[in-house]
């Protein structure tokens, strides 16, 4: 089994900062990317940033210079450093982690439950 664990949601006010935080555990052989992802109500779910097993980043235009996305020394953890948040950065933050799992070939994505991130204007 796999769990992926979000942590660090909550409210702001415009203009502050959070940091989330997020761990895979479990039966795991390897970890590649690992990502964010965010859902406004009525809204999909889009890419906010993805770091590779190397360090290689990708961020949403959106959030380019405000968001750092970063991977943990143990590479099973990941973070979101959110500063400068706006009301539209408002949403269910989600993590994903693509995995090998013992015992099974491939890569297999998986996600947590999600934390909400409110910031009010």
């Amino acid at each position: 089994q796999v769990q992926v664990v979000e942590s660090g949601g909550g409210l702001v006010q415009a203009g502050g900062s959070l940091r989330l935080s997020c761990a895979a555990s479990g039966s795991i052989s390897s970890i590649n990317a690992m990502g964010w992802y965010r859902q406004a109500p009525g809204k999909s779910r889009d890419l906010v940033a993805q770091i590779s097993s190397d360090g290689v980043t990708n961020y949403a235009d959106s959030v380019k210079g405000r968001f750092t996305i970063s991977r943990g020394n143990a590479k099973n953890t990941v973070y979101l450093q959110m500063n400068s948040l706006k009301a539209e950065d408002t949403a269910v933050y989600y993590c994903n982690a693509d995995i090998g799992l013992y015992g099974r070939q491939g890569v297999y994505r998986y996600w947590g439950q999600g934390t909400q991130v409110t910031v009010s204007a």
